[in-house]
């Protein structure tokens, strides 16, 4: 199943999103039929912020590595590409293609604080661009109106007006990152007609009740990236403060296991 099929249900998809090719290695060795990055904790593995601070060749030459190990799995793989990296839709759009041509088949995209009407000049842009190279490229769309408060009151309302435009410019998927409220989620299932991608919160509901409610697909974000630098600082704490204390070794994977995965990762193996 390709990556645009698995947005079509029944099953919701799980996105556990990874940074780097040994993240990525161990989420696939999971079974999961599809890796995303997070663009924080891509970043941030690299030593820039998050915010579209990354440079688009580092950021390229981080999803090739990434591709290497899944392209083996035969796992596809959507790469967060922030903002584009540029206010300037032709140049978001040869930034995505360079992603594209390192090795993902899907891209997030979102529109933060900025207008409406880029995002659309952008997709637009992205969708010409795929086309011309023959790509069948998946634009997920991401909409920050919960995320930044945008539209306090009536967050649902402004979500799918925008939700409107951006299947105008050829939006596959719809982003809504911040949404927890059943009537909100329910609301931008049914008001539009883009699979709808929801982002792990504590208030957020189960994942059997997200998929009565008609959402497509559940994205970690930069929860995951998240744990494991809050677990790595501990483990740095607790080896400072006591050497070879619990804090090192508590819940850490075994060596054999980790090296064992990128062996098999690399040579092709399940």
């Amino acid at each position: 199943m390709n990556f645009r099929e698995l947005h079509q249900g029944p099953v919701l998809l799980k996105i556990a999103n990874v940074w780097d090719a040994g993240s990525a290695v161990l989420v696939q060795s999971l079974g999961v039929p599809a890796l995303a990055t997070t663009s924080a904790g891509l970043a941030w593995a690299l030593g820039y912020a998050d915010g579209n601070h990354l440079p688009i060749a580092e950021h390229a030459a981080a999803i090739r590595r990434i591709a290497r190990v899944t392209e083996l799995a035969r796992v596809p793989l959507s790469a967060d590409s922030e903002a584009g990296y540029s206010d300037d839709p032709a140049t978001v759009a040869g930034n995505v293609m360079q992603l594209v041509e390192a090795g993902a088949v899907g891209i997030n995209l979102e529109d933060g604080a900025g207008e409406p009407a880029l995002l659309c000049r952008k997709i637009e842009a992205i969708k010409a661009a795929a086309a011309r190279a023959g790509v069948d490229l998946f634009i997920n769309a991401r909409c920050d109106v919960y995320l930044r408060n945008l539209a306090p009151g009536r967050a649902a309302e402004e979500v799918l007006l925008r939700a409107r435009d951006y299947t105008a410019a050829g939006a596959d998927g719809l982003f809504a990152a911040g949404v927890t409220a059943v009537a909100d989620i329910e609301a931008l299932v049914t008001g539009q007609p883009l699979p709808l991608n929801v982002m792990a919160r504590p208030a957020l509901p189960s994942l059997s009740e997200l998929q009565r409610l008609g959402v497509r697909r559940i994205s970690a974000g930069s929860a995951i990236a998240e744990a494991a630098w809050g677990r790595a600082q501990r483990a740095a704490v607790g080896f400072l403060a006591e050497g070879a204390g619990d804090d090192l070794f508590d819940g850490a994977a075994p060596y054999p296991q980790i090296n064992g995965a990128l062996s098999a990762a690399n040579t092709g193996q399940s």
